[in-house]
C-alpha cells in the first residue's frame, strides 16, 4: 500500500475517530433538541414563522416547525420530521416534501461560511455568485410549495395542522423525562446505522473510490465547450478537489485578468452543480441514515441533489442568457 494510503493510529484518530465523534455529537444534539421540542408541543408556536408558506403548500405544522428549526440546526429539523413520520403524523410524501422545503433555511445556515470563504478569493464576484445561489434556494422553496399545493390534500379551513392539537407546555421536568426516554430508545439505532456507514465511506475515500469517480466526471465535460478554456480549470478544481480549490483557481484568474466576472461566476455555478452529487453522498448519507431509515435517507439525498442541481442550472441558464 502506498505511503499516502497507509493507515496509522494518527490517521485513524484524525481522519476517522474525531470526525465521526463530531458527527455523532451533532446528530445526537439535534435528536435531543427535536425530541424535546416535540415533547413540549412547541411545534405549533415555532411553525408560525413559516405559516404562510406552510399553509400555501398544504404542509402540516411539523413541517413549519422543522423549517424554522433548520435555520439553527439541520439535524434537529430532520429529527423532528423523522419523529413525526414514525408516529404516523405525516406521510412519506410529506416527509420528502418537508425535507426539500427546508433547503432554504439549511442554505442560510451555511451562508456566512460560504461567503467569507469565497470573498477573499474572488472579491466582488462573491456577492453575485452567492446571490445567484440564494436565488436558486428561493426557487427550490417556491417549487416545493407549488408541488405540495398540487399533490397534497387540502387542510381543514383555518387549520395548519390538525394532527398536532396540543398547546405549548412549560412542564420542563415531565418533558425532559419523556425526552430522555425517547432519546435513549432512538440513539442506539442512530449509532447502529451511522457508524458502519461512516467507516465504510472513510475507507472508500482512502482507497480512492471517490477520487476516481470525480476524476471520471471531470474527464467528460465536453458539453461545456461554451465556457472559455480558462474557466474550465475552475470547473475541474471544483470537481477534483474541495470547494476552496475552485475558489483559489478563480482568484488566480481574477488576478491575471483571464476571465470576465460573468465567465467566472458561470464557471463557479457549473462547478457547483457537477461537484455536489458525489460530495453529498459521501458526506450526507452517514448523517441522514442516522436519522431516517437508510432507504428513505438515500431517496431524500437524491431528491435534494436533483432539485438543487435543477434550480442552480436554471439560474445559471438565466444568468448566461440575460446576466
Amino acid at each position: 500500500m502506498p505511503a499516502a494510503q497507509a493507515l496509522s493510529a494518527a490517521v485513524l484518530w484524525d481522519g476517522l475517530a474525531v470526525p465521526l465523534s463530531r458527527l455523532l455529537l451533532s446528530v445526537s444534539v439535534g435528536l435531543f433538541l427535536g425530541t424535546l421540542i416535540e415533547a413540549l408541543h412547541w411545534t405549533r408556536a415555532v411553525a408560525k414563522v413559516a405559516q404562510p408558506l406552510v399553509r400555501l403548500g398544504r404542509l402540516k405544522d411539523v413541517a413549519g416547525a422543522s423549517f424554522s428549526l433548520a435555520f439553527f440546526s439541520g439535524a434537529a429539523a430532520n429529527t423532528m420530521l423523522a419523529e413525526a413520520y414514525e408516529k404516523g403524523e405525516i406521510t412519506r410524501r410529506e416527509v420528502m416534501l418537508s425535507n426539500l422545503f427546508n433547503s432554504l433555511p439549511t442554505y442560510f445556515l451555511h451562508l456566512p461560511t460560504l461567503f467569507f470563504i469565497a470573498a477573499p478569493f474572488i472579491g466582488p464576484a462573491a456577492v453575485l455568485y452567492v446571490g445567484l445561489t440564494i436565488g436558486a434556494a428561493l426557487l427550490r422553496t417556491l417549487g416545493i410549495v407549488l408541488l405540495g399545493r398540487l399533490t397534497l390534500p387540502p387542510l381543514p379551513e383555518g387549520c395548519v395542522a390538525c394532527l398536532l392539537t396540543e398547546d405549548p407546555k412549560w412542564d420542563w421536568r415531565a418533558a425532559l423525562d419523556k425526552t430522555w426516554k425517547r432519546f435513549k430508545k432512538r440513539l442506539p439505532r442512530m449509532v447502529y446505522y451511522t457508524v458502519p456507514i461512516y467507516v465504510a465511506f472513510f475507507f472508500l475515500k482512502r482507497w480512492g473510490a471517490f477520487d476516481a469517480l470525480e476524476a471520471a466526471m471531470a474527464e467528460h465535460v465536453s458539453f461545456l465547450a461554451w465556457l472559455p478554456p480558462q474557466a474550465m480549470s475552475i470547473v475541474m478544481f471544483h470537481m477534483a478537489a474541495e470547494t476552496t480549490a475552485g475558489y483559489a483557481a478563480a482568484g488566480a484568474l481574477v488576478q491575471t485578468g483571464g476571465l470576465s466576472i460573468k465567465e467566472l461566476v458561470l464557471a463557479l455555478l457549473v462547478g457547483n452543480i457537477l461537484s455536489s452529487p458525489v460530495r453529498a453522498v459521501r458526506h450526507q448519507f452517514p448523517y441522514y441514515a442516522g436519522i431516517f431509515k437508510p432507504a428513505l435517507a438515500l431517496k431524500l439525498i437524491i431528491s435534494n441533489q436533483s432539485l438543487r442541481a435543477a434550480s442552480i442550472a436554471l439560474v445559471t441558464l438565466g444568468y448566461a442568457l440575460w446576466g
